[in-house]
């Protein structure tokens, strides 16, 4: 499917304005000794002692350079595919021990002719086109193809505990007038058919899909959880949307990176949502964790009235989404086959510290952090606004 300048509009108005439609898609040195550190099972075992030859295509902004430093830290060879505009903001050590090609998925493929490597990473399918090309390329020269896709291929989200097997979005309904609802079916249609379309080209023994629900941690590229770990350790009043058992559902991006390696390390295929937490978790759970690890003395003001919320935009604060029709099952996918194949999970205070500690550090510069502060759109600048309505709400 090419993507037209319409939609590639509405690309860059979502990653703008990332708090209100991120949401709908499960997207220099870094002073955080933690991450360096931080890679349980970094070990390969006597089964899996073979080292990997690994191309990712991608591999420079988030999920990418966790993966590489895991995989390094295993043994394994990596090449990037990228069009060397993107220079990664972590692990830039490890950057200097990987091959990086340039080239364009969009109209250069040049740079991956003529080459063998045991695994494929597809980290940028960001068309079915450049899915279609880059297997076709590869089908001979690689032995697995990893498409990491997104559990927006279950959108709209009717029913909940989603498995892999459960039917996906294939083509986008006619006469939709909602241009973010378009914009939700376009990526949840593009996913879905790069998978088939992997699956097609390398066969389903030989194709690994990931599908990440909200993914968070280091690095992270939108602003969709920052309201937490930067407003609690405040210690001041933080609003927290929904009903207090509204389901979350989240993950850490190491977790997905560093299980991402040792699939293809036991040559694992098949369809792997990858969702967390490992158990059910609802928002105040989700709220009253995130306060305790930063020892906050921030008062938590829960605001459960769901016509209010709408009302007042919002919809979505990750890792909460207002339940709904056809959002109900996007905080209740299946991770239990994933689990069953080595998911594992980091403690939630390390993600929660880790992304603070990230989101503070000379990673992220100070340009990026000033336009967040100071986005008007943002909770955090709407916060005294809502209170001061939701207080005059309920005294009526």
């Amino acid at each position: 499917m090419k993507k037209t300048k319409k939609m590639q509009d509405s690309r860059r108005k979502f990653v703008k304005n990332s708090l209100k439609v991120s949401a709908l898609l499960p997207l220099t040195t870094l002073g955080l000794q933690s991450l360096a550190q931080s890679f349980p099972n970094a070990t390969l075992t006597s089964n899996n002692s073979k080292p990997l030859d690994i191309l990712i295509l991608g591999g420079t902004s988030f999920i990418g350079p966790h993966q590489i430093a895991y995989a390094l830290k295993r043994g394994h060879k990596i090449t990037t595919f990228t069009r060397g505009k993107t220079t990664p903001s972590i692990y830039k050590k490890e950057f200097e021990k990987v091959e990086q090609l340039i080239g364009d998925r969009e109209d250069n493929l040049k740079a991956l002719e003529g080459r063998k490597w045991d695994v494929v990473i597809d980290n940028s399918g960001r068309k079915v086109e450049w899915t279609k090309a880059t297997a076709e390329l590869l089908k001979d020269s690689v032995k697995m193809y990893v498409y990491v896709s997104s559990v927006s291929v279950f959108y709209p989200y009717y029913k909940a505990n989603l498995t892999e097997d459960m039917p996906i979005v294939l083509k986008v309904p006619e006469n939709l007038e909602d241009e973010d609802e378009k914009y939700t079916y376009d990526y949840g249609v593009m996913k879905a058919n790069s998978e088939i379309t992997a699956q097609s080209i390398f066969g389903d023994d030989k194709t690994l899909v990931i599908r990440p629900t909200f993914m968070t941690g280091p690095a992270d590229r939108t602003n969709r959880f920052l309201y937490w770990p930067t407003q609690l350790p405040k210690g001041k009043t933080v609003i927290v949307p929904g009903k207090k058992e509204d389901p979350v559902q989240f993950i850490d991006v190491r977790d997905v990176a560093e299980w991402m390696i040792r699939l293809v390390e036991n040559k694992t295929s098949g369809i792997f949502n990858a969702v967390g937490p490992a158990k059910t978790m609802t928002i105040q759970e989700f709220a009253t964790t995130s306060k305790r690890t930063f020892e906050s003395q921030s008062n938590l003001v829960y605001i459960d009235d769901y016509d209010f919320l709408k009302q007042h935009r919002l919809r979505y604060l990750m890792p909460w989404v207002l339940d709904s029709e056809k959002y109900h099952g996007i905080s209740r996918v299946s991770a239990r086959k994933s689990i069953k194949n080595g998911l594992t999970y980091r403690a939630f205070s390390a993600t929660m510290k880790d992304t603070h500690d990230w989101w503070f550090s000379n990673a992220v510069d100070t340009k990026r952090r000033n336009a967040y502060q100071t986005d008007s759109n943002a909770l955090h600048n709407r916060q005294k606004e809502l209170l001061s309505k939701w207080k005059k709400h309920r005294s009526n």
